[in-house]
């Protein structure tokens, strides 16, 4: 799933008056972002974090000023609008300016669990990105959850409310976190038919266990049967490459975490293995990007990946926060890499297991005129998780956010279909993604490979 950086950046405006002069901060104030619930206050000594929807506001109950860095680099954008990011690249939050910090927000709140429960239901009407595609009443459910949580005496009959508010959606960026006393409780929304297939299907009782084993015989299909030994694992094994006569092949399992030593956006090591497997793809027929098995990670490693592969610059997919109003959708784009590219055919690999930012990757790469997406239909769920830590402690995430590609299609719930279907995994568990491949490969050989797809 997509991250945000947790780095906390001060961008300080001096009024440059006289040597002697106080510096002045123009955010400072009251704020209240369009879409995702936030306000938040800045004034000399702290900034601090709240959380709003509907008439209820709350402090973020964790100790750091900016817990999920949404605030790391900010500056004013009109008279009474603030802009705040991650990061240069990151996902532009704006917030407009309050009077004052809303009465509700400092309220001594006895945060029941009916207060609580309401609390979540309101945010997912409010800002679940897909209540129409999943066909979901949040009145009902918040009607059947205050009724579970007026039962509840303890914090675990609490957790069965909550999860029964968000039971059945299928969204693989819902969920819970909670302590219950010793005890870590988990709750996930949805998960890729393969991945429940591979888990019924293995003997083992330990579903991580059932998972992990399945994922070493995918990796030893691409390294044995794919690339007959000769592939190479780079980046923290993150990055397999190869070539096999005239095909070059690249996969790639996650965005980020490509060094254990380094922060998980860090993209030094993902360089140095690209760099490695393009200069071996030099004057190859075409180059396979698999990324039927990626679990998501940081769109800008996404974008950075797709780079290597662009001829000019290309928007890649716009977004903005549900709820918002007067917000122009934040425009992202695929630009040349300035590091070695291939500029040939590229034929996508993409499965149900391909989610979040493994999928705005897919977005990326099908904005490129030289890319062919081949596979199974990937997962739909693109947007980035939100974190709204609940009053009790407890963290419950979601989407909150619309992609659409660059022809205005969205695929959040639904996921991206490819141009040339083909089973992945749907027929055979063990050996059917290597025997794709394989195949692929051939027809690539032989010249009969699928050609791009005008989307234009």
């Amino acid at each position: 799933m997509k991250r945000r950086s947790a780095v906390l950046a001060i961008l300080v405006a001096v009024t440059g008056a006289a040597a002697n002069a106080q510096a002045v901060d123009p955010t400072q104030g009251v704020w209240r972002s369009r879409g995702y619930g936030y306000i938040v206050r800045i004034d000399a000594s702290e900034t601090k974090l709240f959380h709003a929807v509907g008439a209820a506001c709350y402090a973020d109950p964790r100790p750091e000023a900016d817990p999920d860095g949404v605030l790391a680099v900010r500056h004013l954008a009109g008279p009474n609008v603030l802009a705040t990011s991650s990061g240069p690249a990151d996902t532009s939050y704006l917030f407009d300016r309050l009077p004052a910090l809303p009465a509700a927000c400092l309220a001594k709140t006895a945060w029941t669990p009916r207060k609580i429960t309401a609390l979540a239901a309101d945010t997912f009407a409010a800002f679940y990105p897909s209540t129409s595609q999943r066909h979901v009443d949040w009145t009902a459910r918040a009607r059947i959850a205050d009724k579970a949580a007026a039962k509840a005496t303890n914090g675990a009959a609490l957790f069965d409310a909550l999860n029964g508010l968000m039971v059945g959606l299928d969204d693989p960026h819902v969920g819970l976190q909670a302590t219950l006393g010793d005890e870590a409780r988990d709750f996930e929304s949805g998960e890729a038919a393969t991945l429940i297939r591979v888990r019924s299907n293995s003997r083992q009782a330990d579903p991580a266990a059932s998972e992990k084993a399945w994922l070493q015989t995918y990796k030893r299909g691409v390294l044995d049967d794919v690339l007959k030994g000769r592939g190479h694992q780079a980046a923290n094994n993150r990055v397999i490459w190869g070539r096999v006569g005239e095909v070059g092949y690249l996969n790639i399992v996650t965005m980020g975490g490509f060094d254990k030593e380094a922060a998980p956006g860090d993209p030094a090591a993902l360089d140095a293995a690209l760099d490695d497997a393009l200069q071996a793809f030099d004057g190859a027929k075409a180059v396979i990007v698999d990324v039927s098995n990626n679990r998501g990670g940081y769109d800008a490693i996404g974008l950075r990946i797709a780079g290597r592969f662009a001829d000019h610059s290309r928007l890649a997919w716009s977004k903005f926060a549900v709820g918002a109003r007067d917000v122009t959708p934040q425009a992202f784009h695929v630009q040349p890499s300035r590091a070695r590219r291939y500029l040939g055919p590229v034929y996508l690999v993409t499965s149900d297991v391909t989610v979040s930012a493994g999928e705005t990757f897919t977005l990326a790469m099908r904005a490129l005129a030289n890319v062919v997406q081949v596979g199974e239909r990937t997962r739909g769920g693109l947007s980035d998780q939100l974190n709204k830590p609940l009053p009790n402690g407890w963290m419950l995430t979601l989407p909150a956010e619309i992609y659409r590609d660059p022809q205005g299609a969205r695929y959040e719930a639904v996921g991206i279909s490819p141009d040339a279907p083909r089973a992945v995994f749907a027929d055979d568990l063990a050996e059917g993604h290597a025997r794709m491949i394989r195949a692929l490969m051939q027809e690539i050989e032989r010249g009969d490979a699928p050609q791009p797809v005008a989307r234009s």
